[in-house]
């Protein structure tokens, strides 16, 4: 071999090597770890609000139920829910109830009743002539004792006697008379139980309007928002015939969890939201009920909750359409704390009794135990543990271990 060819075989062996060391490199490179892509947000100073969040339904202030004030027979009702009324205009007209039905014996006892009656009327009217004869006999008596006491044939005492009898027989015909007319009462009663219910004429001059009709008004301008009888037919006394109110005055009434809800201070700022794409209404709570029942939800569970009425700032904008037993949903605010540390909710890890997060440093993760002030569903207020800037991981994974490589995606609020 001679020497030209020796730097030929340097060179191929040089080629080789590099080749080699290439060859290597680019497996190591290919299957070391790629960094884990992961969510991150900043923790920043923010307005903190603790809140509890359920849905209710609205009602009236003012309910005005309208009832029978006596028992009668109800004419078919013209007033529809939805129809504005005024104060003092008609809303329901009552007639007399019409008498109960006979039976056979009680038709024969009526009869009976009638026929003694009539026998009394008889009776009544006989004594009435006789007290009439009577009556004439002494108007005669009297005025022959009068002239006779003139003429000096009798004394003065018996024809005072002779006058004061007519006078007895006068009044005896007045009580007879007077007894006549009970008689005449008593027949009059009597044939009246058997009669059967029929229409009342009508009062003169109101061809319209039946005799007897009682009117029933409304107290109060408002809006028909239940009607409970829809036809016409007998009703007793206290019976419901229409709830009057105004839609213009409304309520929202929450129920919570009777834990939320010794957490709610009388005046605490509310919003509810309507759906449907209209503004959410500010309202305040005005009384938290001292009461709690039992209500299942969707998941089957019994709970205890608790009425919490909230009441509307301003009277609702013209054309929202609010009305008795709209749904809403409320946010009811229970504290509010300004420039503190948060991060969102979805950051946090349990970690036994505590909490921890998981830091971006360098790429890498790096995990780290932090203090939860307190938190709601979206951030959480943390005293300890972190500072203002540094970048957090949002629903971290188990599997994600400290000093592990991460590449950070972007996050935007709001996304799950």
């Amino acid at each position: 071999m001679n020497d030209k060819t020796k730097p030929s075989r340097k060179g191929r062996w040089l080629a080789l090597g590099l080749l080699g060391v290439a060859v290597l490199g680019a497996g190591v490179w290919a299957f070391r770890p790629r960094p884990l892509g992961v969510e991150t947000a900043p923790a920043t100073l923010a307005r903190f609000e603790q809140a509890v969040e359920e849905d209710g339904v609205l009602r009236l202030q003012q309910r005005y139920a309208i009832t029978a004030p006596v028992t009668g027979e109800l004419q078919r009702p013209t007033l529809k829910v939805g129809d504005r009324v005024r104060a003092g205009e008609v809303v329901a007209r009552l007639l007399p109830a019409a008498p109960v039905m006979i039976d056979t014996r009680t038709r024969a006892v009526l009869e009976q009743r009638v026929g003694s009656a009539e026998a009394a009327r008889a009776a009544a009217g006989a004594q009435v002539q006789r007290l009439r004869t009577a009556l004439e006999q002494a108007r005669l008596e009297a005025q022959r004792a009068q002239q006779l006491a003139r003429d000096n044939f009798i004394s003065a005492s018996a024809r005072d006697t002779a006058v004061l009898a007519e006078q007895a027989a006068q009044q005896g015909l007045q009580a007879g008379l007077a007894e006549q007319r009970a008689a005449d009462f008593a027949l009059a009663e009597a044939r009246a139980s058997l009669l059967r219910a029929q229409p009342a004429p009508a009062a003169p001059g109101t061809p319209s309007e039946p005799k007897g009709l009682w009117s029933v008004s409304s107290p109060v301008d408002g809006v028909v928002v239940q009607r409970h009888r829809d036809s016409a037919g007998p009703v007793a006394a206290g019976a419901a015939l229409l709830d009057i109110g105004d839609t213009a005055q409304v309520e929202a009434v929450i129920d919570v969890l009777s834990g939320d809800a010794r957490r709610i201070a009388l005046g605490a700022p509310a919003r509810l939201d309507l759906g449907g794409g209209s503004a959410p209404l500010a309202g305040h709570v005005t009384r938290v009920e001292p009461v709690a029942f039992t209500k299942v939800s969707a998941l089957g569970i019994e709970e205890q909750r608790v009425n919490v009425v909230v009441a509307l700032d301003q009277p609702p904008p013209d054309g929202t359409g609010l009305g008795e037993g709209f749904r809403v949903d409320a946010r009811i605010t229970l504290s509010v704390n300004e420039g503190v540390l948060t991060v969102p909710s979805a950051a946090l890890m349990r970690q036994g009794s505590g909490w921890r997060v998981v830091v971006v440093d360098g790429g890498r993760a790096r995990l780290r135990e932090v203090s939860v002030q307190d938190r709601n569903a979206d951030a959480a207020w943390v005293s300890q543990g972190l500072r203002e800037g540094e970048r957090v991981v949002l629903y971290p994974s188990t599997a994600l271990t400290e000093g592990q490589r991460v590449a950070e995606r972007p996050w935007s609020a709001g996304k799950p």
